[in-house]
Order: structure tokens, then sequence, then C-alpha cells
């Protein structure tokens, strides 16, 4: 991947169109409200998706899901995805899981996707295990993600971070969160590069082969 340094940021990239993941689906989630206050405090055009009616995954369903399809449509048209995370019992939440589960199955929108993974929580670690084990997941086979690795933000104690217009307060936090995003910025950028350079190769290979 070209270094951070090497990397010329265009006007085309000057607008990210990224995807924000909730990983909680109860109706009041801290995790939606972090997404909110990025997709509100920042420049690019990111829309955050609704998961609190997606049925657990099934193996057995005919057919994808509605909702599904209409997430997998736009994590395919984006630029990037945003993952929040809480943590339920040291891991990934049941409800995150099953989303990912049927986006790896027929459908495989992350492939090369640059994901950054987030996380709040109301208590002192934050979310850190359950981003370990969320990173496993999107690097594996079926889900193929790129995920940033530069940086963690772990929200602790969120319920104390948020005013009643659900923006951060605290100065240390907004700092160390602008840190993240941008430093993203500049690795989906990269990813960019990277992937077309890589399709590329292999459409040249396959053109050799095929003499």
């Amino acid at each position: 991947m070209p270094s951070m340094e090497s990397i010329i940021i265009n006007k085309e990239w000057m607008n990210l169109k990224i995807v924000g993941i909730p990983g909680s689906n109860a109706n009041h989630s801290y995790n939606r409200m972090l997404l909110e206050y990025i997709s509100k405090a920042y420049e690019h055009d990111m829309t955050v998706v609704d998961v609190r009616k997606i049925p657990l995954f099934n193996e057995s369903a005919k057919e994808t899901p509605a909702a599904i399809q209409a997430m997998s449509d736009a994590i395919d048209a984006a630029d990037a995805v945003v993952i929040a995370c809480p943590e339920t019992d040291h891991s990934v939440p049941s409800s995150l899981k099953s989303i990912i589960e049927w986006l790896s199955y027929q459908l495989h929108p992350f492939t090369n996707k640059p994901v950054l993974l987030v996380g709040a929580s109301t208590d002192a670690q934050g979310s850190s295990r359950a981003q370990v084990d969320l990173r496993d997941v999107m690097i594996s086979p079926g889900v193929n993600a790129r995920v940033f690795q530069k940086e963690d933000f772990f929200m602790s104690f969120a319920q104390n971070l948020f005013d009643e217009n659900g923006d951060i307060t605290d100065p240390g936090t907004i700092k160390f969160l602008d840190k993240c995003l941008r430093d993203f910025e500049c690795f989906a950028i990269a990813n960019d590069q990277e992937v077309k350079l890589e399709e590329a190769a292999l459409a040249k290979a396959e053109k050799e082969a095929a003499k």
C-alpha cells in the first residue's frame, strides 16, 4: 500500500461517501449516537443505517431480506464503512454478528472495502475486547474487508460524554476521534489506489494468459 506521505489528496476525495453501521439494535444506543455525531461533525457524505428491524441470519432463508439487500447496495456504493461496536459478554453483539453473516453469505459488499472500527460503552474498558474480535471477523474469508489498524477508538463511560443534542462534550475525546478519522481518510484513499492497481494487474495477467 502507498505510504501516507505519498498520497495526493484531490478534490474528489475531499468528500468520502461513508456508510455507518451501529452494532446495537437497541432503541437507545450510544454507538448509534457516536455515528450520528461523526455524520454531522465531519464533511463527508455519511449515512447511518437503521439495524433495529433486521432479522437474525438464517442460512435456510430463500430470499435475502430487503433491508440486508439495501444495506449491501449502500456499502457497494460507498467509499468506506465505519462500524460502531458495543461489547456484550466480552465480544461482538449477536445483532452485529448476524448482519455480517448476512453480508458474507450470498452477498459480499465488504470485499476490499476500507473499514474503521469504533465503539462506545458505559464501562471503563470501552468496547476494546469486542473490537479485537470484530477485527478478526471482518478479515475472515467471505468478508474480506480491509480494516484500519493504526488507531483504536474506544469510548468509555459514554453516558457521561454526550450532551442533550448528541454532541460529544469532552475535548480530549473529540481530538482523538478527529485524529482517528483523519488517518482513516488517508487509509481509505490509499486502499482505493491499491485496489485499482491490483485489479489492473489481474486484468493484465488474465489477458496475457488468454494469448
